[in-house]
């Protein structure tokens, strides 16, 4: 079992920084990938969009089209943490945004693969 808390998330106006960060329990943090997925804001009971995955090692690294550029995902495993450095926010952005973990190396873009979810953080991005 894995437990996952998000933290970071706010009010930022647009063209602004903010980094979520995922602190992961357990002491095999590095067997997991891990991604960072959001909420469709037109959807809210649909399944969560794809942002950014990170492999165990952190060697690999997977974005949406949508934050490539802006978006950094990292890891620290001695911390058991994985980030999500975001810049350049536009309005767009304002959602739930949840941690997700999954017990393989390689990461995955589709909710599916994951077996294991944090309770989401609010992201507001204001005009």
């Amino acid at each position: 079992q894995v437990q996952l808390v998000e933290s970071g998330g706010g009010l930022v106006q647009a063209g602004g920084s903010l980094r979520l960060s995922c602190a992961a329990s357990g002491r095999t943090f590095n067997t997991y990938a891990m991604g960072w997925f959001r909420q469709a804001p037109s959807a809210p009971g649909k399944e969560r969009q794809f942002v950014a995955a990170i492999s165990g090692s952190g060697s690999t690294t997977n974005y949406s089209d949508d934050v490539k550029g802006r978006f950094t995902i990292s890891r620290d495993n001695a911390k058991n943490t994985v980030y999500l450095q975001m810049n350049n926010l536009k309005p767009e952005d304002t959602t739930v945004y949840y941690c997700a973990a999954r017990p393989a190396r390689l990461p995955m873009t589709k909710s599916y693969a994951y077996d294991y979810w944090g309770q989401g953080t609010q992201v507001t991005v204001s005009s």
